[in-house]
């Protein structure tokens, strides 16, 4: 009532607010659709892919990699108030049934790297080291590590939890020594330090360590990306045979929404793992190496 009194918008202009999942409506055969087909799901892009990962369970996190870093974590039945300037979100709700007489509703914690997999275009296009993005994976493995260079990739400023629009991106750490190979090496791992950054946030805002994270998008097909995200987290990375789990999740909280699935049980049975990633390193390193990217994020 208030928003609506301060921007002068009545409120019965307003859309009614209905379940993430559950009969809405049905199509009137407009846009080349026919008749009659039934609309049951709802739900914003970065909801729809942690329903997909069947991240139901409280601690449950997903990060989607694409031209950015998409991280939610599944908070439960209670928003959560960010004291390190993350998002609090509804991450679902579900329609009423029998067992749930009230709906489920669910709230996730949400924060966001403005870049990821562009800084891999950047690469390709800005600097000309690869002529697709498929090849910095090749690229990098050329080199043991990143021999000591830092990439922040804050190309377009640093989002969560530091939110720091003037922020730019930074190389350090150069040496003569230093290739092509290395600076490969050092923009994926840019990459999932970031990440890093948001998780230890969402823990300390949530009261909750982190399991497993679960990966999708485009740059979770990199395996030296993946492996080096679960180094540096310290804990294991699930990625599913479908990595489209923005598309899944619609779909279902569409088929929970008309009975192709019972419950989330279902759809976690449904949810298929392609690849686990498990730490191979040990925590001393992981500690200089947080300290280094620490600083070089202090720098930019």
């Amino acid at each position: 009532d208030e928003l609506c009194e301060l921007i002068g918008v009545p409120r019965q202009l307003l859309p009614q607010v209905v379940p993430s999942s559950g009969p809405i409506g049905t199509t009137r055969g407009v846009a080349g659709l026919p008749d009659g087909i039934q609309i049951a799901g709802i739900a914003g892009d970065q909801q729809a892919a942690l329903f997909g990962q069947a991240c139901f369970t409280p601690g449950d996190a997903k990060c989607t990699f694409g031209t950015g870093a998409f991280i939610l974590m599944n908070t439960g039945d209670q928003p959560v108030a960010s004291k390190a300037g993350l998002l609090t979100t509804v991450a679902w709700q579900l329609a009423p049934t029998a067992a749930s007489p009230r709906g489920e509703l669910r709230y996730a914690l949400e924060g966001s790297a403005f870049i990821a997999g562009a800084a891999v275009q950047w690469l390709r296009d800005g600097l000309g080291l690869i002529e697709k993005a498929s090849e910095v994976e090749a690229l990098a493995r050329q080199v043991p590590d990143s021999g000591g260079v830092i990439v922040v990739p804050a190309f377009a400023g640093l989002g969560a939890p530091h939110w720091r629009p003037e922020a730019r991106a930074s190389i350090t750490g150069l040496t003569r020594g230093s290739t092509r190979a290395h600076l490969a090496r050092a923009t994926l791992e840019g990459i999932a330090l970031q990440n890093v950054d948001i998780l230890r946030a969402m823990e300390r805002d949530s009261g909750r360590s982190l399991g497993t994270l679960k990966v999708d998008g485009g740059a979770a097909a990199n395996d030296l990306l993946m492996q080096f995200q679960s180094d540096v987290l310290g804990v294991e990375i699930a990625r599913p045979e479908l990595v489209e789990s923005t598309a899944l999740g619609a779909a279902f909280l569409a088929g929970l929404g008309t009975g192709v699935w019972k419950d989330q049980a279902q759809l976690a049975q449904t949810w298929r793992e392609q690849r686990r990633f498990t730490p191979t390193v040990d925590r001393a390193w992981v500690k200089a190496h947080l300290a280094r990217w620490d600083a070089a994020v202090a720098k930019a």
